[in-house]
């Protein structure tokens, strides 16, 4: 099965679903959502699955989803940051007066 993200926001947090039958938790970006803000604080992949890529897809299926609602980033994780700064398509849901205080 292909990995799948998932926003929990009753754990505040993106989960990415993946394993043989695609219901493991292999990790998460949490977040703090305030007045249509989304401010990523850590993302974590479990060591079991690593080398897949899959924290490349957590990052880009929340941000497309927090795209898609309309919210602004502030990329306190530095997963996400690095990950924005590497896919600067993504930049502009990075207020343009944030961008400096976060190296974008």
């Amino acid at each position: 099965m292909e990995p799948q993200v998932t926003d929990r926001p009753e754990k505040s947090r993106y989960e990415i679903l993946a394993g043989d039958d695609g219901t493991e938790t292999a990790g998460f970006a949490e977040y703090h959502l305030s007045e249509g803000e989304i401010a990523f604080i850590h993302t974590e992949i479990d060591p079991r699955f690593g080398g897949r890529g899959l924290g490349g897809l957590l990052a880009r299926g929340a941000l497309d989803d927090v795209r898609a609602r309309g919210l602004r980033v502030l990329p306190y994780c530095p997963f996400i940051r690095g990950w924005i700064g590497k896919h600067p398509e993504y930049t502009d849901l990075v207020p343009k007066a944030r961008r400096a205080r976060f190296g974008l």
